[in-house]
């Protein structure tokens, strides 16, 4: 089955009691037993809920994957993977990645005594320097957060396999659509699914794909155990979303070429953070590993002048400005005082979040008439 097969079809069914083409919404958290313990598959909603089963079923395969979790947001995702880990353990982290994951790994999990490194990927040669007998866990965002940096997942994978390290990769930004980190070689592929995969702005929910049953069981053991699910309501929603993430991943990477080629030959820009010039650090590894280059883009303004980002953003009018990204509608977000005014200044301008830094989600609008928004709100 083809990737756009898949999002309509694949580890779908139709409903068993009326042939519902649509996974029913099962708005229950319990269900009738004929005897203790006897009962259709289902006890409680928490552990197991036909909704959200369909749309895990879903996740595992667009991600080419055999196993699909989804949670209640993308951070309880994330905090379900560091649950894998014990005090002493170490983990090698993506140094530019969302605010909110740096927030859990520093400010949650380094308190129960794991340790996190922070480095440049974008040479994953470095990774070994990092690389101790304690270390369990390498977590890598490709295209990352905000600075649109892209790490070579088939050459990490190597170096995670060859030290036993099991590697995670944050798939929010490329999607499926675009990159399948399973097949790359890593472990665990974790979205935020609030984003493009819901892909209207009107649900939060975190997902897991992997293909190991071990690895697997773990997971689903510390989902139950934890309970960071998410509802039958959100899940139908995504699991609706999912339906078009194709032809809408498809507009998205048309806009967001368009925008970003506007944007590099604007007089007032600076630098624009896109994988799919030419120019980009590591656009080779982008084109081997992409089937294109998506609708996230990230520039700064000449002079690395605050003020006139802000009156940039403030000043868009079809781009909104707003938190999160991968909706159908553009969003323009300021990094520094948004997504990632949790990293402290130091640390966030040594990977580029300065303060002049815009991240726009080009969503699937007229392209013509993001462009124009552009040119009124730069000047």
């Amino acid at each position: 089955m083809k990737f756009n097969t898949k999002t309509i079809h694949g580890g779908q069914e139709h409903d068993p009691a009326y042939g519902s083409v649509m996974p029913p919404i099962y708005q229950t958290s319990t269900y009738a037993q004929s005897t203790p313990g006897g009962h259709k598959g289902y006890e409680y909603s928490r552990t197991h809920n036909p909704t959200r089963n369909a749309l895990e079923k879903s996740f595992a395969s667009i991600e080419n994957g055999n196993y699909g979790l989804a949670f209640g947001s993308g951070l309880a995702a994330i905090d379900a993977v560091i649950k894998l880990l014990q005090p002493g353990d170490e983990v090698v982290s993506t140094n530019d990645l969302y605010g909110g994951t740096y927030r859990l790994f520093t400010k949650i999990y380094e308190d129960f005594g794991i340790k996190f490194h922070f480095i440049g990927m974008e040479n994953a040669n470095k990774i070994e320097e990092y690389i101790t007998p304690d270390t369990k866990l390498i977590w890598v965002e490709t295209p990352t957060n905000p600075m649109m940096n892209v790490i070579d997942v088939k050459a990490v994978s190597k170096i995670a396999q060859k030290n036993n390290v099991l590697l995670a990769v944050d798939n929010t930004f490329a999607t499926p659509y675009l990159q399948q980190p399973l097949d790359l070689g890593a472990d665990i592929v974790m979205h935020s699914a609030t984003k493009y995969l819901g892909g209207h702005s009107d649900v939060v929910m975190g997902a897991l794909v992997v293909r190991d049953k071990d690895l697997a069981d773990k997971l689903y053991f510390i989902q139950n155990a934890s309970g960071a699910v998410c509802g039958p309501q959100d899940s139908f929603l995504v699991l609706r979303g999912i339906k078009t993430l194709h032809i809408r991943m498809q507009r998205h990477c048309e806009n967001g070429r368009a925008v970003a080629e506007y944007l590099a030959s604007h007089p007032k820009i600076e630098k624009v953070y896109w994988p799919g010039f030419e120019s980009h650090p590591n656009h080779e590894v982008a084109k081997s590993q992409m089937n294109d280059f998506g609708g996230m883009v990230s520039f700064t303004t000449k002079g690395n002048n605050y003020d006139e980002a802000i009156k940039i953003v403030e000043n868009l009018k079809i781009f909104t400005l707003a938190e999160s990204l991968g909706g159908v509608e553009s969003l323009a977000g300021h990094p520094a005082s948004m997504t990632h005014a949790s990293i402290p200044k130091e640390e966030r301008e040594k990977t580029g979040v300065v303060d002049s830094l815009i991240r726009l989600s080009v969503g699937i609008e007229d392209e013509e008439d993001l462009i124009e928004d552009l040119k009124q709100a730069i000047g």
